[in-house]
């Protein structure tokens, strides 16, 4: 198939609001052109630098302006997170991700200390992947360098309802980042949140924003609104599993080479439901930890056990390799 870079809203819409049993055979005979369906990628995603973030997220309890109960922690040396790392890849992990409450990086020790961590991590034979807020194009060269595959950095959600949820960085300093991620040959780690009150609308015009990027983000997290106790958006109407699984599989056809993570909020799913998300599409999980960052995420033996069910397995390879997708 064709792979295009500008798909307009109108177009986007008629995707998504074709009858629901015609979108997933869409999207899975997309999936099975581009990826192989009986395997998924199982990623780890560890805080190696917890709360008291600037940020006003309302979705995040890592932000300071909330007052959800998080215990905060420092940066952690090179050798703890190196030690979290080994665990991981032990346990199956062909990705290792590492996030940081920072509104940006900063150059001097702290950065000097991620690139460490980096480089070491990398010398595992793990895709490497960092979420640490905004970054300049030189920051990102030097993380190239270092070792990293991938940099993650959400849209959230769309261009319009953005404000409804963030006023302290815009999302024009979001397009910024992910430019300067590009430029440096490092790959683009980009999704959003599902369930911030947000419509259908906006839903459509995150997609059509993610599938406007020429080449495609390589990755595409999704999540799906985590409750957590004192946080602003906790009154919003949790979003029903077709409209999750409606998303995947129009990500999926719109982004065909793209892996597509499904990501916070997974461990509310039921079995049933998970494996509709993969049948939509959805090609790698965040596993092998008890914790995302900060909220519940299903265990390696859970995961195991579920896909033993379905007939697929865990695939023991990395899908990312310098700057590329690789085949399957």
């Amino acid at each position: 198939m064709n792979i295009k870079y500008n798909w307009q809203p109108e177009e986007i819409k008629t995707i998504y609001e074709q009858p629901f049993i015609n979108l997933l055979l869409k999207a899975q005979l997309t999936h099975r052109e581009f990826h192989n369906p009986l395997e998924l990628q199982p990623a780890r995603l560890q805080s190696i630098k917890t709360g008291a973030c600037p940020e006003d997220c309302k979705y995040c309890p890592q932000s300071s302006y909330n007052k959800a109960p998080i215990e905060k922690e420092a940066l952690y040396p090179t050798e703890k997170t190196l030690e979290i790392a080994k665990e991981a890849k032990k346990n199956g992990a062909t990705r290792f991700c590492m996030g940081l409450a920072w509104r940006k990086i900063t150059d001097g020790k702290q950065f000097d200390t991620v690139l460490e961590t980096v480089k070491q991590i990398d010398k595992l034979g793990l895709e490497v992947c960092l979420t640490a807020g905004m970054l300049t194009k030189e920051q990102a060269i030097r993380l190239k360098e270092a070792g990293l595959v991938s940099y993650n950095h959400n849209l959230d959600t769309s261009k319009e309802f953005y404000p409804n949820i963030i006023t302290t960085r815009t999302y024009q300093d979001r397009l910024d980042t992910i430019e300067h991620v590009r430029n440096s040959g490092v790959t683009v780690c980009c999704g959003g949140i599902l369930g911030l009150g947000e419509s259908i609308d906006d839903r459509i015009s995150l997609l059509a924003q993610l599938a406007s990027f020429n080449p495609h983000p390589e990755s595409v997290p999704v999540n799906i609104l985590a409750k957590y106790e004192n946080m602003p958006l906790n009154h919003v109407e949790k979003v029903s599993h077709i409209d999750i699984v409606r998303f995947i599989a129009t990500a999926r056809i719109l982004m065909p080479k793209a892996i597509i993570r499904l990501s916070a909020g997974r461990i509310e799913m039921s079995d049933e439901q998970q494996a509709m998300c993969f049948f939509a599409g959805v090609n790698s999980v965040f596993t092998a930890s008890d914790k995302l960052f900060i909220t519940e995420n299903p265990n390696m033996d859970n995961d195991s056990i579920l896909l033993n069910k379905l007939g697929m397995k865990f695939t023991k390879n990395r899908l990312i390799k310098g700057g590329s997708i690789d085949d399957f």
